[in-house]
């Protein structure tokens, strides 16, 4: 018979289990909107064999475990609502640092007003987005963060430069390629949504099908897909009634109303869920009139967030 001493002395010796961190334990409920993965030393090795371009930026860098630490503190940023920091570590981290810096980037710029810094801000954002693509282009929120910033900077100038400028394009080009290579991507499905259900409010559904291929169908296609992939994501609810106000607010009215509300009753995961909820609490700012403004022939690129 074994004594109580012998127990414990065998309990004492054998190796202890490590325990997942804080962040690790939530990281699949804060990120089944993005499906962004955990950063993991054996991740990162992964990517490097896959994609040469990143393993040339690897090498250059020099430890990944060290890339990986540094990774995850700034996702800890982010999440904690530390924008600006987040920003500033991602973006000294890479292809890799570029996903969390942009994300937190068009998450702090959603109400900011054009000013000069903040179009700085997005035009590095920019560039650094199209620096991850470029090393990881398989990536799928390498794109994904990429159309985020360059739908942000769209709303922050004038429709004329953004269309001029070809955004309204790479915008649904990098969604469509994030869908390409994750089609469980319940964000990039929203803003895909989002830019249809912006182009039928400006154009009426006539123009928007012709110019741009766009339509009240394919908008609520992408919603329902995010609402099916992210259910427990408020913002998912906020912008998929936002979208139906878009396309037709007298006969979407009711269920706006309603996914507001189920919207402001979520309980929020991180900083961020705690500010879409708080958006919905709110309610819609604004419910525009079916087809939108018909006189204007200019459809706003689309953003989520």
């Amino acid at each position: 018979m074994t004594s109580r001493a012998e127990t414990g002395r065998a309990a004492r010796q054998r190796p202890r289990q490590a325990r997942p961190e804080p962040l690790e334990a939530q990281w699949s409920r804060l990120h089944t909107g993005d499906r962004e993965p955990w950063p993991e030393e054996s991740e990162v090795k992964a990517l490097a064999k896959k994609q040469t371009g990143f393993a040339s930026w690897l090498e250059t860098y020099g430890d990944p475990a060290a890339l990986v630490r540094e990774l995850r503190h700034a996702w800890r940023e982010f999440h904690a609502g530390q924008f600006h920091k987040a920003i500033e570590l991602g973006s000294d981290l890479g292809p890799l640092g570029a996903c969390v810096a942009n994300k937190a980037v068009a998450v702090d710029t959603l109400y900011a007003r054009p000013t000069p810094q903040v179009l700085a801000l997005l035009s590095a954002a920019i560039a650094r987005g199209e620096r991850a693509v470029e090393v990881l282009p398989r990536h799928p929120n390498a794109h994904y963060t990429l159309a985020l910033v360059l739908g942000r900077y769209s709303q922050r100038i004038s429709i004329l430069k953004a269309l001029a400028a070809g955004l309204a394009g790479r915008v649904r080009s990098h969604l469509e390629k994030t869908l390409t290579l994750e089609s469980r991507h319940a964000e990039a499905h929203l803003a895909l949504g989002l830019y249809h259900a912006e182009i039928v409010s400006k154009l009426g559904a006539l123009a928007a099908a012709v110019t741009y291929g766009a339509s009240q169908e394919k908008a609520l296609e992408h919603f329902r897909r995010a609402m099916r992939l992210a259910p427990a994501a408020p913002i998912v609810r906020v912008e998929y009634a936002n979208g139906l106000l878009l396309l037709d607010a007298d006969r979407y009215r009711a269920q706006a109303r309603e996914l507001y509300e189920q919207a402001a009753a979520c309980d929020p995961a991180d900083a961020m869920e705690q500010a879409d909820v708080a958006r919905a609490q709110r309610g819609p700012r604004s419910e525009p009139k079916r087809g939108g403004d018909q006189g204007s022939r200019e459809p706003p690129p689309s953003s989520t967030r």
